[in-house]
């Protein structure tokens, strides 16, 4: 068939699926038409790498750490391309907020099934704890040998400042309708039942945790290692033996020899989440709180070595 006789028939095919959205049916005969060029002039896959990095989470009112709401729209724009043969996730976090994790991973599944893309990710410095969870919306992980990767877990921490406000002088005066309303209060003595109460809570997320991870690795995993779940992590050869992740390998290389020398990889970021008109407008009260962000954030980082 020639290429003319073949548009008269896309045009016919078209105006067949009359039903179709607009939008979707442009988008099929736009790569449709591309398929019948030349092999020359068609160039390599576009393929859409939506970059995901950082702690997640709201981490402070002038910074803010990887949420739903800053990588939907790049989530959205990557997996709208008809043409791309996969969608790429380039990780890097040290995880954060279980429920943020838990929307992002959830998002990315759902575009992938409605738009019928596989998923690829390829970790960097590390994908732990949420950030592995955001990893296993992938249909395949692939991490460098030196990549970190796992702790599935559940962590909370603080301080207390019981003794040290007694020093000073200073009561602690707090006023609750609820006896729970003040749980953990760190000016207040640590109770045991709150303690308890916490760890219920923590329990419950690991649990859903460990089962995300068993329903999108399925026999992959190896659960012959008594310490798979329990918030530990390896180095990328280790978390490979595990059933952790599905190869060795950086995301040019990968692509390349599946796709061609030929493709075109295409960089999707996420807005950042600093404010530098804020922090100019910060009170003492708001850089101190974002100082103490970014000694949370950076110990999150420092627990893998990084």
């Amino acid at each position: 068939m020639t290429p003319y006789n073949s548009i008269l028939l896309l045009r016919a095919e078209e105006g067949i699926s009359g039903s179709m959205p607009a939008q979707k049916r442009h988008k099929t005969l736009r790569t449709r038409l591309r398929s019948l060029l030349p092999s020359r002039f068609r160039g390599g896959p576009r393929i859409p790498v939506v970059r995901l990095e950082g702690a997640i989470g709201r981490t402070g009112p002038l910074a803010r750490g990887m949420t739903l709401d800053s990588v939907a729209g790049v989530l959205e724009k990557a997996f709208a391309d008809d043409a791309a043969p996969v969608v790429v996730l380039a990780i890097n976090s040290p995880g954060g907020s279980a429920a943020q994790s838990h929307l992002i991973h959830a998002r990315i599944r759902a575009l992938a099934e409605e738009n019928g893309k596989t998923v690829l990710a390829f970790v960097e410095d590390v994908a732990a704890s949420g950030g592995y969870m955001i990893a296993c919306a992938a249909d395949e992980i692939h991490v460098d040998p030196a990549s970190i990767v796992g702790s599935i877990g559940v962590v909370s921490g603080g301080f207390g400042f019981t003794e040290a406000i007694g020093r000073l002088g200073i009561e602690r005066r707090l006023y609750t309708a609820g006896d729970s309303k003040a749980m953990l209060d760190p000016f207040l003595p640590e109770k045991p039942d709150q303690v308890a109460r916490l760890k219920q809570i923590q329990a419950a997320i690991h649990a859903r945790f460990i089962a995300l991870v068993r329903a999108r690795r399925g026999n992959r995993l190896n659960e012959v290692e008594e310490d798979l779940f329990t918030g530990a992590f390896w180095a990328g050869d280790r978390a490979l033996e595990l059933g952790l992740v599905d190869g060795i390998g950086d995301l040019h290389g990968v692509l390349r020899a599946r796709f061609g020398a030929g493709l075109k990889l295409v960089e999707i970021r996420a807005r950042k989440g600093f404010n530098l008109r804020r922090w100019l407008g910060a009170d003492s009260a708001g850089l101190a709180d974002a100082l103490a962000t970014t000694l949370d954030e950076r110990a999150l980082w420092s627990r893998y070595g990084l």
